[in-house]
């Protein structure tokens, strides 16, 4: 229906600005959207179609970001091929969860990730981080290790996984969090494919939705990179934003996820 193509281009409008402005946000606000906006019956064929929409588009923001050179590659490129086991593992477990309970805890995880970013102290990071032979022997286990554990999340979640990326780059690296924003998408782009193959493999994936998703995406991934790194200027506004929208959609998520299993139950 014609209805239905405008609002699943309209949807990746929204995924690919929260991609570009935040580095996340992509498949947490797809899901829903594809669910209560577009009309997708079946979570788990929404998770499957969000994850395909959200890989693509967050490589169209990896090419706005790199273009701007607010992507730490080396960083960038440990934590996504460090994660992609764990995105692997923790798609398959995923799948066998009821798919609200899958929302609703990941929405727990949004809330205390967006509320320990609020009250950590401030700090603008380390703008001169990078990934090199000095600096291996501090960086590489902490990237790994975080690069693990989201990687998991991300896939037993069906996310691309940027709400945690991000925090998770910072805190393993200390870089700025417009270059965390940006390098956390060569993440999301990779998990997303991962979690993907995993639903498309099992036909769980509505490929003429998430086309026209990318569609949208494209247009809101350019907007996002470039309010992005205008923002970033302004001091710890861009962390506050990101911050408060995660725990924001955290919230809406797990109220939604707990309401609907109450209905199933």
């Amino acid at each position: 229906m014609l209805l239905t193509d405008i609002l699943a281009l309209g949807s990746g409008g929204i995924v690919g600005l929260s991609l570009g402005l935040i580095g996340g946000g992509g498949s947490i606000l797809a899901v829903p959207l594809l669910i209560y906006v577009v009309g997708v019956s079946s979570t788990h064929v929404a998770i499957g179609t969000s994850a395909v929409a959200v890989a693509a588009n967050a490589a169209v923001g990896v090419f706005f970001h790199a273009r701007a050179r607010t992507v730490k590659w080396r960083c960038a490129l440990v934590f996504a091929v460090s994660g992609i086991a764990g995105a692997f593992i923790g798609a398959k477990i995923g799948k066998a969860v009821n798919g609200q309970l899958l929302l609703a805890g990941f929405g727990l995880v949004m809330i205390a990730v967006g509320v320990s970013m609020l009250v950590r102290k401030n700090n603008v990071g380390d703008h001169d981080v990078h990934l090199d032979q000095t600096s291996a022997y501090k960086l590489l286990p902490s990237l790994i290790g975080y690069a693990l554990g989201v990687g998991v999340l991300s896939g037993f979640f069906g996310i691309g996984g940027g709400f945690l990326i991000v925090p998770g780059l910072i805190n393993a690296t200390n870089m700025p969090i417009l270059y965390a924003v940006g390098s956390s998408l060569v993440s999301v782009a990779v998990f997303g494919a991962t979690t993907a193959s995993t639903y498309a493999i099992s036909d769980l994936v509505d490929w003429h939705l998430a086309g026209l998703m990318l569609a949208g995406g494209a247009g809101g991934a350019l907007v996002g990179a470039v309010l992005s790194r205008r923002l970033a200027s302004k001091k710890h506004m861009l962390s506050r934003i990101f911050a408060s929208v995660v725990i924001v959609v955290g919230l809406y998520v797990t109220i939604h996820g707990v309401i609907l299993l109450g209905f199933l139950s």
